[in-house]
This record gives C-alpha cells, sequence and structure tokens, in this order.
C-alpha cells in the first residue's frame, strides 16, 4: 500500500512538474510560468556575505555600510530576474528525425527561436532522464557539448542524440533548459517534452548469409549487365551498379563542366530478381535474428543493385530497387508485428 501511494505522489508530482501546460507538443514558448529558478553555490555564499555585511552595519551603525549592502543585494535580486528572463521567451520546435538502425546514436533536431528583440545567452539543453546524468549540448555550437556565449541571434537548430536500442518508434525523451547567464548566482531551468519520436531500423546482421539463390550476389550482379543486350548510354541512376557506369563515355567528358555521370543501358537479357521471405528463414532464429538478416540482404541487395521483394506474412513489397524501395522495406522491417499488437490492445 505504501509503495502504491509512493507510485501515485511521484506521477502527481511528474505530471505537475515535467507537464505543466499540457503534454507532448509541437512548439514550445518558454514564459516565466514555466521556469525554476534557484541560487547557485556562489549565490548563497553571496547571500552569506551580504548578511555578514549588515549585521555590521546594525553593529557599528555605517550608513555607508547600509547603502552598500542594500546595493548588492538589488543586484542580486537584478540577476535573479535577468537569469530567468533570459529562458523566458524561447520558441522551442521539434524537426523531424532521419531514422537509424538499432545500436545507432538517434538525431533528435531541435530549432530554438528568440524572442522578439532578445538575445539568450549560455542556454544549455538536453535529454532528462530519470536517475540518469544531465547531458548538455551547447546551443551555439551542435554536437560540442561546451558553453559558449554566442547569442541566438536567429533561428538555431542543435541535435540532440540518444541511444537507441530496439526496433520501432522510438519517442525523444524529455529536454531540460539551463542558463546561469549573466553572473552565475542562480541557476534557471525548464522542461519540454517534444512531440517528437525516430523510425529504428533493425540492426543489420553482421556476418550475413550470402542472398538468397546467388553466390555473394556476384552472379546476380553479372547476368544483370553481362548477358543483356547493349543499347547505349544513358544518365546515371541512383542505385545504379558501378558496373555500369560507362567510363569511356564519362573520361571523353572530363574536361566539359556539369556534366552528369553516365551509365551503360541494357535491354533484355536476364534480369534476376531476388525474393526475400520470412516465413523462409530457419525456425531455430528468432523473430529479431530473422529480422536482422533481412535487414541486411536489404541492404547488400541495394549495394549490388539487384531488384528485390520482400514478403512479411500478409504484407508483400513487388520487386524493386532504388532508395524508395530500401526505405519501404525497412520501415515495414521495423514495424512488423506493430499493427498487430495494436490490434490485440483495441480488441481487448
Amino acid at each position: 500500500m505504501a509503495a502504491f501511494l509512493q507510485q501515485i505522489r511521484h506521477a502527481a508530482r511528474a505530471r505537475w512538474l515535467y507537464h505543466l501546460g499540457g503534454a507532448a507538443s509541437r512548439r514550445m514558448t518558454l514564459g516565466m510560468r514555466r521556469i525554476y529558478i534557484v541560487p547557485t553555490r556562489a549565490g548563497l555564499q553571496c547571500a552569506l556575505l551580504l548578511l555578514v555585511m549588515l549585521l555590521g552595519s546594525l553593529n557599528y551603525n555605517l550608513a555607508l555600510g547600509y547603502a552598500l549592502t542594500f546595493l548588492l543585494g538589488a543586484c542580486v535580486l537584478a540577476d535573479m530576474v535577468a537569469t530567468a528572463r533570459n529562458l523566458a521567451g524561447l520558441q522551442l520546435a521539434p524537426v523531424q528525425a532521419p531514422p537509424v538502425f538499432a545500436g545507432a546514436a538517434a538525431g533528435f533536431r531541435i530549432e530554438l527561436v528568440p524572442a522578439a528583440a532578445r538575445q539568450h545567452y549560455a542556454v544549455w539543453l538536453g535529454f532528462q532522464t530519470d536517475g540518469a546524468p544531465m547531458q548538455y549540448c551547447d546551443v551555439g555550437t551542435p554536437a560540442t557539448g561546451a558553453a559558449t556565449d554566442q547569442a541566438i541571434a536567429g533561428s538555431t537548430s542543435i541535435v540532440l542524440h540518444a541511444a537507441t536500442t530496439a526496433r520501432g518508434w522510438q519517442d525523444a525523451g524529455r529536454i531540460r533548459l539551463v542558463t546561469r547567464f549573466p553572473l552565475g548566482l542562480f541557476r534557471a531551468w525548464s522542461y519540454w517534452q517534444p512531440d517528437l519520436r525516430v523510425l529504428v531500423y533493425p540492426a543489420p546482421e553482421p556476418a550475413a548469409p550470402p542472398l538468397p539463390g546467388s553466390a555473394g550476389g556476384e552472379r546476380h550482379s553479372q547476368n544483370q549487365a553481362g548477358s543483356e543486350h547493349y543499347t547505349g548510354v544513358r544518365d546515371y541512376r541512383p542505385g545504379d551498379s558501378p558496373r555500369q557506369l560507362a567510363w569511356r563515355q564519362i573520361a571523353r567528358q572530363a574536361d566539359t563542366p556539369g556534366r552528369p555521370l553516365l551509365a551503360k543501358q541494357f535491354e533484355g537479357g536476364n534480369t534476376s530478381q531476388l525474393a526475400f521471405d520470412l516465413a523462409a528463414l530457419p525456425p531455430q532464429l528468432t523473430l529479431e535474428h530473422k529480422l536482422s538478416r533481412l535487414c541486411a540482404w536489404v541492404l547488400a541487395a541495394e549495394t549490388a543493385a539487384l531488384p528485390y521483394s520482400l514478403q512479411l506474412d500478409e504484407r508483400h513489397l513487388a520487386a524493386a530497387r532504388g532508395p524508395a524501395q530500401q526505405a519501404a522495406c525497412l520501415q515495414a522491417l521495423a514495424l512488423y508485428g506493430a499493427d498487430i499488437g495494436a490490434t490485440t490492445e483495441r480488441s481487448a
């Protein structure tokens, strides 16, 4: 019972502290209501010094001591307001994160826009996870992790990195913003939960076997370009094999700037196609191992410029090649089983 009550108190505190003003959002403007501020160690030492000065002025009845104490106290209060205003008005917006493979660091891009006719100095931000140390990123120079006094004079974007372990959609963690500008006597911070996620592909199998029905894919590449009828040259297309480049024609146009690469064009002949089927993999492999192998085969087929199809249970992707085919297959592998899980939850 005590543990249940403690869990409720922790959830209520997290909802009040971390999700003030709503849940995950696409864009947020930091207001004074969302900013927390406490004195730093230097600020506590300064407060102790002011207290000693006030006691000395009271003991010796020093008018100049009163004036100096109250003047320094006013400067400390002004620094507290300036520290909070250094975050107030700052707008944050997430930018779509590119897909990554499981095990690699996902890069979440955050765009920062300053308030009108304002500048924000020495702002640190990074992901904040429960029980984990804070990882700060410099606003002026992304991914350096070093502080700077460069002002945010315009729209600035930084990239926050987070580790990935499993395939599928991964939400961005809670982001914390911290500043001690200008004097370092106070530390102001705020939290933001962005509506941002990244698609994580399965990690390719490190030592995947050769492509099904081929000896490493080399015979298919030779059949595709060797046994067909040569008809001429054409402009290079993304995904073409290096064997298809027309090096002789490219060398003749080497002195002409701006000329595109040329590739050999074939018609007819044997156009080998690869068929990747999840059900055809050895049954002793785990599901994640099977998806990892299919991911490695998709990448290998793209490298060899071979058309391939993908069969995942009832879902079928027709044979093709190119960046669009690769992205569609990798997305299907990353989200395999997600629709089934969502359907099961809705029926329950």
